[in-house]
C-alpha cells in the first residue's frame, strides 16, 4: 500500500456512515478511483466542507491496487467551483459530466479527459445565462463523447461513407453513430446546416456563443446518441434532470423542434 498524491476532481459524494463519506474521484495520475473520508461528516472535521462534487484539489490517499476503495488521507482544495449551484442548467450539466466520467471513465490516467473536465466544469460555472450554461454543458459533454472514443461523424454519411457538404441536408443516425445523407436515410426530420455547424464545433471544444440556436435539436440528438452508443440500457440518472432544466434555455425565440433521430 502506497501513499501518493495526485489532482483530483470530485465527481461525486456521499454519506458512508455517520461521520464519514465515500468520494468517486477523477485523479491526473490514477483515473477514476473511489475513496474513504473518515470523519469527513463530523462538525470539527479537517476537511471542512470542501469534499463536494465538482471540487478540484490535490488528494493524498493510500492507494493499493486492486482494491476498489481506498483511505483518503488529505485533499488540498485548488478551486470549489460553487457557482455551478447557482442555476439548475449549469448544476445539472455538471453533473452530466461527473456521470460519464463514472461511467465511461477507467483507472487508467487520461490527462486530457480531466483537463476537459476541469474546463468544461469552469465554462458553465462562468456562464451568464442559462442559455450558455446549456450551451457549455452540451460542449463538455461532446467532447467527452470524442475522448472517450464516439465522436459522431458529421462530414460523411455513416451509411455510405460519401462526403456530405456543410449545406447540404443530412439526418441523424444515433444507432450508427452520425449524419446520414438523405439517399441512405429517407425519413425523418432533416437536420438543419446551423445545427450541424454547431454540434461540429462542439465535438472540438468550442462553446457555441450566446448558446445554440436550436436548444431542443441539441438536446434531442445528444439524448439519442448517449442512449444508442453509451447507455447500455442503463440510463444516465443525471441526463433526464439536465434535459428537462434545459427545456427553456433558448438562445433565441422562434421554433425549435427536435429532428428525428434513429
Amino acid at each position: 500500500m502506497a501513499l501518493t498524491t495526485t489532482r483530483a476532481l470530485v465527481l461525486q459524494s456521499f454519506p458512508y456512515s455517520e461521520t464519514s463519506k465515500v468520494l468517486r474521484l477523477y485523479t491526473w495520475d490514477h483515473g477514476v478511483r473511489s475513496v474513504m473520508a473518515k470523519g469527513a461528516l463530523r462538525p470539527r472535521s479537517r476537511y471542512g466542507g470542501v469534499l463536494e462534487p465538482f471540487t478540484e484539489g490535490h488528494a493524498t490517499f493510500y492507494l493499493k491496487e486492486g482494491r476498489d476503495l481506498h483511505t483518503l488521507s488529505g485533499f488540498d482544495l485548488v478551486q470549489s467551483r460553487q457557482a455551478l449551484g447557482r442555476s439548475l442548467v449549469g448544476f445539472s450539466g455538471a453533473s452530466l459530466l461527473a456521470e460519464l466520467v463514472m461511467r465511461v471513465g477507467t483507472e487508467d490516467p487520461h490527462p486530457g479527459l480531466y483537463q476537459a473536465v476541469a474546463n468544461a466544469w469552469d465554462a458553465i460555472a462562468d456562464a451568464p445565462t442559462p442559455a450558455e450554461a446549456l450551451g457549455a454543458s452540451l460542449t463538455g459533454a461532446w467532447s467527452l463523447v470524442s475522448l472517450f472514443g464516439f465522436e459522431p461523424q458529421v462530414d460523411a454519411c455513416v451509411l455510405c461513407g460519401g462526403d456530405v457538404a456543410p449545406d447540404e441536408p443530412v439526418r441523424f443516425d444515433a444507432v450508427a453513430g452520425g449524419v446520414a445523407c438523405t439517399r441512405c436515410r429517407q425519413a425523418g426530420r432533416v437536420l438543419e446546416a446551423e445545427s450541424r455547424a454547431e454540434l461540429r464545433g462542439m465535438i472540438r471544444g468550442h462553446v457555441p456563443e450566446g448558446g445554440v440556436g436550436r436548444p431542443g435539436t441539441h438536446r434531442a440528438l445528444l439524448r439519442a446518441f448517449l442512449e444508442a452508443q453509451l447507455a447500455h440500457d442503463k440510463p444516465f440518472r443525471s441526463l433526464e434532470l439536465f434535459l428537462e432544466s434545459a427545456g427553456d434555455a433558448r438562445a433565441a425565440p422562434g421554433g425549435d423542434e427536435g429532428p428525428a433521430v434513429a
